[in-house]
C-alpha cells in the first residue's frame, strides 16, 4: 500500500535503518531486531561459536567448533542454525562440508566491542 505521495509507508529507509534520532523512540520493528540479537549473544556457547569464527577469515566446520568447544556436533549445529535465523552467521558448501563464518563486519565489531567491555568492566573478572 502506498500514501498519496506514492511512497511505501512500511519502506524504511537507509537513514531510518541506521540512525534514530536521540530521544526519539525506536521503531518497533528495530526493537524487536535488537531484542533478538542480544538474546542470541547472551547464551556462552554461542558466543565461543561466534569468538571462534570472528577469529577465522575462511569460515570453520561444525567438527572444528563442536572440537573447540567441548560440545557434540549436534548441539553446536543447533546453536548455528539459531545464529544463522538471527543473520550473525554464514554458511557455505564445499563438498560435504559447510563452513560457517560471521555474517558480515557489524558482527565482528560487536564481538569484538563486547569482549573489550567485558575483559575492562566486568566485575567477575580476577583481580591478579
Amino acid at each position: 500500500m502506498t500514501d498519496h505521495t506514492g511512497a511505501d509507508p512500511d519502506a524504511h529507509t537507509s537513514t531510518e535503518r541506521t540512525n534514530c534520532p536521540s530521544g526519539e523512540p525506536l521503531p518497533e520493528w528495530a526493537v524487536e531486531c535488537l531484542s533478538r540479537l542480544f538474546s542470541a549473544l547472551g547464551d556462552p556457547t554461542r558466543l565461543k561459536i561466534l569468538r571462534t569464527l570472528a577469529d577465522s577469515e575462511d569460515g570453520v566446520s561444525v567438527g572444528h567448533l563442536a572440537e573447540r568447544a567441548g560440545l557434540s556436533a549436534s548441539a553446536i549445529s543447533h546453536q548455528l542454525r539459531l545464529l544463522n535465523d538471527r543473520n550473525l552467521v554464514s554458511a557455505r558448501r564445499a563438498g560435504r562440508v559447510v563452513f560457517y563464518s560471521i555474517a558480515d563486519d557489524h558482527v565482528r565489531t560487536l564481538i569484538a566491542t563486547g569482549l573489550e567491555h567485558a575483559m575492562e568492566d566486568c566485575p567477575n573478572r580476577p583481580r591478579e
